[in-house]
């Protein structure tokens, strides 16, 4: 194996260090801590958590009624929730922390508001993620209505692919639409979706929402990915963000392996690689970043011995 590089842009982005130094700053003070679903996509830090005594709920435990959750802290983590979901936690009584990424909030402030002035919202992103269904939380506020209006404003519509794109229309008369990005989606695609919508002639509003982080992670990933022979991508197999990476290192260098952990890393798949190039997503740890380039660096020298 010849040159080993690590992306500069590697491991926790910005919102996801906060949420996680919130969570065990919560945990030291001895109290019971819940986390509102998994507070990042990557199961070592999850389970360190456990370790320490944080739990993770569910969202649809907050509609059970037996479910008591007063004197416990709440963890909403940094993709963020519904408006809905405040209303139940504060009906639950519990103490609630929010480490929401504040470019997430942003988003929810951006759809709340053009919705109440009657546009119709398109997230453009991944439907099942949690950030995006956060955010379609506040693109119909519970009890909101248009002026002049008996009936709540128009909800979001998620749109991933072309076909998706090509096939929406407003449901407004006056064809008005508000386009936003999950965060951690890809700017290329962002750009395309939006340059199809744009072309319907529609009252068209466009946000790029897509974090700074992300698109500069995304950006390296892809001149890296051009410049090795093959690539390594580290990240949760749930994280969106990480298969992104994937998908784009891919498409500039065929040799391109997802890995998880060490574990998970087959060297003879690299081994014979003039160059080497190692991201990783916003949800991986430091640690498990080095771990996997000490053990690429370590061959590189035995190799090269």
């Amino acid at each position: 194996m010849g040159k080993v590089t690590l992306a500069k842009t590697a491991g926790f982005c910005f919102g996801v260090r906060r949420a996680v130094e919130m969570v065990y700053t919560e945990a030291d003070k001895g109290k019971k801590v819940v986390t509102l679903g998994s507070i990042i996509h990557n199961d070592q830090v999850v389970s360190d958590l456990e370790k320490r005594g944080v739990s993770v709920i569910e969202e649809s435990v907050l509609s059970d009624e037996s479910v008591d959750l007063t004197g416990v802290t709440v963890v909403i983590r940094s993709h963020g929730v519904s408006k809905s979901v405040y209303e139940k936690l504060r009906q639950k009584k519990c103490e609630v922390v929010d480490s929401t990424c504040p470019f997430v909030k942003k988003i929810h402030d951006i759809v709340q508001k053009h919705a109440r002035e009657g546009y119709d919202i398109v997230i453009v992103g991944s439907r099942e993620h949690p950030e995006v269904q956060g955010t379609l939380g506040w693109c119909l506020p519970q009890g909101d209505v248009l002026p002049g209006s008996k009936v709540p404003g128009p909800a979001g519509t998620v749109v991933e692919t072309e076909a998706e794109m090509e096939a929406f229309r407003p449901s407004n008369r006056e064809k008005k639409v508000c386009v936003v990005a999950q965060t951690t989606f890809n700017y290329k695609k962002f750009k395309d979706l939006v340059e199809i919508i744009s072309k319907k002639g529609y009252d068209i509003i466009a946000v790029n929402t897509i974090c700074n982080a992300t698109a500069e992670r995304q950006q390296e990933a892809s001149e890296l990915a051009a410049q090795s022979d093959a690539m390594i991508v580290i990240g949760g197999k749930n994280s969106s963000n990480s298969r992104k990476l994937f998908e784009i290192s891919k498409n500039q260098c065929e040799n391109t392996y997802f890995i998880q952990t060490l574990e998970d890393l087959d060297t003879s798949c690299i081994e014979s690689s003039a160059s080497l190039g190692i991201t990783a997503g916003a949800s991986t740890p430091k640690n498990i970043i080095q771990e996997v380039l000490t053990a690429c660096q370590k061959k590189e020298v035995l190799e090269n011995y």
